[in-house]
């Protein structure tokens, strides 16, 4: 039987590459997986992202290859979790410019920078940006409401020769609601939850927020025109659809009354919404009139993505090369139940860790699972190709790379996330494995530095951890059932496994690092 990676057979190459500073070898694989999560969210720190994408030169910034003019015509607006240590930045970049600013963040979040020491990530006391906490809990509330109008307010008085920044990163839907009137917040709530609870898909739900509100879909820069609007992202979803991050604030995406109300009779809630909604999607047309003249500034703005998951695989990627390892990004759009992810890890590790040629088997299995995990065929034989090299050609040890926002199936009542129960299911798929050094190590860490309602991000594992569990008494499959995987680490050798880095003040999802030592090559 022909073998599946036959199409990408490598050309003799003599590898020099993965092989580190003789000081990182003394490190363990656990150690130096921490240490590639700790850079991978490193790079996405919401003050360095800002650095990194802002020029300033004298009189001007350049802001993605493009050159603006700064007459004391800044003004600046933002919402998101990430987003108080991002004006943070933009103020001692371009302070003396700003003429004014209103952010809409988390409900306690100075606070909390201050009690972590994060004093780089606060405004200056005398600062012209105006901070307003709320979204308790990540929900909507009156708090953001407040903000959202004071944004919406400041966006509308600007003039042609002025210039919005807008800060966006994850969690802004929330701490910018701006329901159409008559329509209550609480009302658009309503609409929204129920529909999910009928099984309405992701792109609905945002069809219908979008819709329904003042400033997403591109309604903040359509309120700014005339104005230059310039938007820097610290993306949290999948693929960095512009759209769909915040939904969208300064992203043109118009959708009609009638375009709602079709999904409304899809899943049978048209004659059950509130009147005020049926008021606004009684009402033809879009949701404003289009401005005469000029193009409206959500069709000219400029919208950056500064801050990725893939910008965390990357640098990531560098430090693993500096600790010893040839590394392979599979994807930063991992995704699907844990349970699919888990094996097609499980499965990648033994591939790379054969001392023989793996199975046919091994690579058709993983194949099989890509459209399952949201990995294309593509990449995943472009993984397999880097590791069945470091396998027969001795290129040294692998690390690869991934992230993404798997799912978990909530079966308990437990205490636990995604990323510390992918790592426990890694575990038992790699069982039989040998044990570091001489075996893989997988982690998973969510980069907002909590996972579930925890104090870890994730968790480090290997194929010995089921034996580890058994001996000191825990039923690893017991603690599964009931999403317990949180417990479950913490009672398992101290907590040693646990991943925990405290307050990280960004999100671009979730890193996964399998570290694959060095296969002696057997010369035949």
């Amino acid at each position: 039987m022909a073998r599946i990676l036959s199409l990408f057979k490598p050309q003799p190459f003599l590898a020099v590459l993965g092989r580190g500073k003789p000081t990182f070898r003394k490190m363990s694989l656990d150690s130096r997986a921490r240490e590639i999560f700790r850079v991978a969210v490193e790079a996405v720190q919401p003050d360095h992202v800002v650095r990194q994408s802002i020029e300033r030169k004298e009189d001007s910034v350049i802001i993605d290859g493009r050159t603006f003019t700064l007459r004391h015509n800044l003004h600046l607006v933002g919402f998101g979790k990430a987003v108080l240590g991002m004006a943070a930045e933009v103020e001692r970049i371009l302070g003396d410019h700003i003429v004014k600013g209103v952010i809409s963040v988390p409900h306690g979040i100075q606070q909390t920078l201050k009690q972590h020491g994060k004093s780089h990530l606060l405004l200056k006391e005398d600062s012209r940006i105006k901070v307003m906490e709320g979204a308790k809990n990540n929900l909507p509330d009156d708090d953001s409401v407040r903000a959202a109008e004071r944004i919406k307010q400041l966006a509308s008085e600007l003039t042609e020769k002025d210039l919005l920044l807008v800060l966006i990163s994850g969690g802004g839907s929330a701490l910018l609601p701006a329901p159409i009137p008559p329509i209550s917040l609480q009302e658009k709530l309503d609409v929204t939850r129920r529909l999910a609870a009928a099984g309405a898909t992701i792109q609905e739900l945002n069809k219908v927020r979008r819709s329904l509100s003042l400033l997403k879909g591109g309604g903040l820069a359509h309120h700014a025109h005339p104005a230059q609007v310039v938007s820097l992202t610290l993306s949290d979803v999948i693929g960095d659809p512009l759209d769909l991050i915040a939904s969208g604030p300064t992203v043109a995406c118009e959708v009609w009354p009638e375009e709602l109300l079709s999904i409304l009779e899809q899943y049978k809630l048209h004659n059950s919404i509130p009147a005020s909604v049926k008021e606004v999607l009684a009402r033809q047309g879009p949701r404003w009139k289009e401005n005469t003249g000029d193009v409206d500034s959500s069709e000219k703005a400029l919208n950056v993505v500064i801050g990725s998951n893939t910008l965390a695989l990357t640098c990531a990627g560098r430090r693993a090369r500096e600790l010893g390892f040839r590394p392979v990004v599979l994807s930063p759009g991992v995704c699907g139940d844990v349970r699919m992810v888990s094996r097609m890890y499980g499965l990648l590790a033994r591939f790379a860790c054969s001392y023989e040629e793996p199975p046919p088997e091994i690579a058709a299995d993983v194949l099989r699972l890509g459209p399952d995990v949201g990995v294309e065929s593509w990449d995943l034989c472009r993984t397999m190709q880097v590791m069945d090299e470091g396998r027969t050609e001795g290129w040294g040890a692998t690390c690869l790379l991934a992230g993404g926002e798997p799912t978990v199936e909530l079966t308990g009542k437990g205490r636990g996330g995604r990323n510390q129960e992918l790592a426990l299911r890694v575990a038992l798929e790699m069982r039989g494995l040998k044990l570091p050094p001489q075996g893989p190590v997988f982690l998973s860490g969510g980069t907002d530095g909590q996972d579930g309602p925890t104090e870890a991000a994730g968790a480090i594992t290997d194929g010995g951890l089921y034996d580890e569990a058994h001996a000191q008494g825990l039923d690893v499959d017991s603690f599964l059932s009931n999403n317990d995987s949180y417990t479950f680490f913490s009672r398992l050798s101290g907590a040693q496994r646990l991943l925990v880095p405290g307050l990280t003040c960004t999100n671009v999802m979730d890193v996964h690092v399998l570290l694959i030592p060095a296969i002696p090559i057997k010369i035949s």
